[in-house]
């Protein structure tokens, strides 16, 4: 089977590269196309996945739209080219080709449709297939939406497919046992970003200020407005991030994969956003499974509170541990589902309606 992989984000690298080896161990042919990013090319590098760079994105909301027409005709030039049975990823442009080409586009979606309305309204109706996490149930607009109980994060941070390097400590200056902290502040310029407010550079000093006592402190940051934090920035090979978050004492910032990575992990996680209980996968690890902690900027207060609530815990750690088993029991492999769906598409469409067809052991032996 000829199998496209669209990526437009880095984290669709760590979303989808175990797919990626399997699906090629298996014998098929897998093509990936990926926007002129340097963070998510960086990963492809650095996980040696090959990969054709389709163009730059835009900036404004004129600019994507323009940019949008020369992603679908090069990326409709590569399906013809290639052959390509099945177009998997979270894109627009994988929806749009499946419409003009014998491609079918398989979606995995994870953000809320209020969230995310120019996706909503220019890819999910042209989509074949669209799944998401079982947390969205009844926030998501198409009927025939396929649900899996899982995050993105599952597919390449379950147990079965990662084990934390305690090396990364060494690497990092960090002795066994010392308290640190990771920070991390977006940028907020995808499509589904405007109007959406972080912290502003007074809080995120404030809160490095906090913390300081307790611990080292590592930022990562995508706004360029952040360097004075320079001498606190993480300077590890970006692929051993979640190693790092793994060890660290709280993970924190404005980021909602990171949080959600933490929250997998078993790592203490908080965030702050005007996104706050919009995102529903992020609003069920807080509230069923107390696994993170959502406040909104104008809410600092009663975050930097939780903050010295977690730090005063003795027993954070352990409890953070069962907190994570108890999620991962109702979770199962997504990276397994996802190759067990596309060898078996259509068939495997009918999960929908019996989950009973998906076994996990017919993928992992």
């Amino acid at each position: 089977m000829n199998i496209l992989i669209d990526l437009g984000h880095p984290a669709h690298v760590h979303l989808y590269k175990n797919f990626y080896f399997e699906a090629k161990e298996r014998g098929h042919n897998i093509f990936v196309t990926v926007k002129e990013i340097p963070s998510a090319i960086r990963l492809l590098d650095a996980y040696g996945i090959k990969y054709i760079v389709i163009g730059k994105k835009g900036k404004t909301k004129i600019g994507k739209f323009i940019k949008q027409i020369w992603f679908d005709l090069r990326t409709i030039w590569i399906v013809i080219r290639y052959r390509i049975d099945i177009g998997l990823g979270s894109s627009i442009t994988t929806t749009h080709v499946s419409l003009v080409t014998a491609m079918k586009s398989i979606i995995f979606d994870d953000d809320d449709d209020d969230v995310q309305p120019l996706f909503v309204k220019f890819a999910h109706p042209f989509a074949t297939e669209l799944l998401s996490p079982d947390a969205l149930r009844g926030n998501r607009g198409r009927v025939d939406t396929i649900f899996y109980p899982a995050y993105h994060e599952i597919a390449y941070l379950h147990p079965s497919r990662f084990n934390p390097d305690p090396g990364i400590l060494d690497r990092a200056g960090i002795k066994k046992g010392d308290p640190y902290f990771i920070l991390r502040f977006n940028q907020f310029l995808a499509h589904h970003d405007y109007n959406v407010d972080g912290l502003t550079l007074q809080q995120k000093e404030k809160l490095i200020n906090v913390l300081l006592p307790h611990g080292r402190v590592f930022v990562t940051t995508e706004s360029e407005s952040d360097h004075v934090f320079d001498k606190y920035r993480i300077k590890i090979d970006s692929t051993e991030i979640h190693s790092f978050i793994y060890y660290a004492k709280l993970f924190l910032g404005d980021s909602q994969t990171m949080s959600s990575e933490a929250s997998v992990l078993g790592t203490p996680s908080i965030r702050c956003n005007s996104l706050v209980g919009r995102i529903s996968s992020l609003n069920e690890q807080e509230k069923k499974y107390g696994l993170c902690f959502g406040f909104k900027p104008e809410d600092l207060e009663n975050m930097l509170s939780k903050i010295i609530e977690l730090l005063a815990n003795q027993n954070l750690r352990e409890e953070w541990e069962v907190k994570r088993d108890n999620m991962l029991k109702d979770k199962f492999d997504l990276s397994g589902f996802m190759l067990w769906f596309v060898e078996n598409y259509p068939a495997s469409k009918e999960y929908r309606n019996d989950r009973t067809i998906f076994k996990q052991k017919e993928i992992t032996e």
